[in-house]
């Protein structure tokens, strides 16, 4: 049985060219690279328009499989540019005929694209909804911060959408409720004790409700962790 060549650490010319290869492979690689690349704007230019932060699951996953597609003729020898633009083609093809199904079809675009889950309703967070989708507080919070808001009772609706983005529906200035402020400072200290009965906000689904004691229970989420709510309108 012949040994395996013992490697040499730090072999320069191993790390940046090749024992196997000639330096002028690397020619070939950039011409397979720049080939691909026009191929793949074309192909892209039959796909969706919409920017990547719109993108849908479905659409992201094409988008792997077209990067998976053009990488592997770009610099392995064995695989012909044929191969990787066949891969393109079906690609391109299977998208176009999917989503003229999905246009059809309402059960396949559910399954396809998804649909909005709703987040937030009337100043309080859906905590079903919230807990399935797995949005970290901090991100879902932040998103609300960009857009203005102080405290989750200035809120009216929030959806996830398919491709990702939170829209938000605001409340107008004289149906303002009482909410949860999403300040990180306030968040991340809640109420070490309760002195008097008041209406509190839990800063894990922004429930307010009327307490007595910080042991008290959350009746949403049981969760027992409060902070003072806020009812000041949005600065426009």
């Amino acid at each position: 049985m012949n040994r395996e060549k013992d490697i040499q650490v730090f072999d320069w010319y191993r790390m940046f060219i090749s024992e196997s290869m000639s330096p002028t492979y690397l020619g070939e690689i950039a011409f397979k690279t720049a080939i691909m690349f026009l191929f793949l704007i074309i192909g892209l230019k039959f796909l969706s328009r919409r920017g990547v932060k719109q993108l849908s699951v479905f659409e992201l996953a094409i988008l792997i499989a077209l990067g998976s597609a053009i990488g592997d003729p770009m610099f392995y020898q064995n695989v012909p540019l044929t191969h990787g633009i066949m891969v393109l083609l079906v690609v391109i093809f299977l998208y176009k005929i999917i989503t003229g199904l999905t246009a059809k079809s309402k059960i396949i675009e559910t399954i396809l694209e998804g649909k909005p889950t709703c987040l937030l309703s009337e100043g309080r967070i859906v905590y079903e909804n919230y807990r399935n989708v797995g949005l970290p507080y901090d991100k879902f919070f932040a998103e609300l911060r960009l857009k203005g808001v102080e405290h989750l009772g200035q809120v009216k609706k929030a959806y996830l959408e398919t491709s990702g983005e939170i829209s938000i529906y605001m409340f107008e200035d004289d149906k303002v409720l009482l909410g949860l402020p999403i300040y990180p400072e306030l968040i991340e200290s809640p109420l070490e004790s309760i002195d008097e009965p008041n209406h509190y906000a839990c800063i894990h689904c922004g429930n307010v409700q009327n307490i007595e004691n910080s042991k008290h229970q959350c009746n949403v989420c049981n969760q027992s962790a409060w902070i003072i709510p806020k009812s000041n309108l949005r600065v426009q």
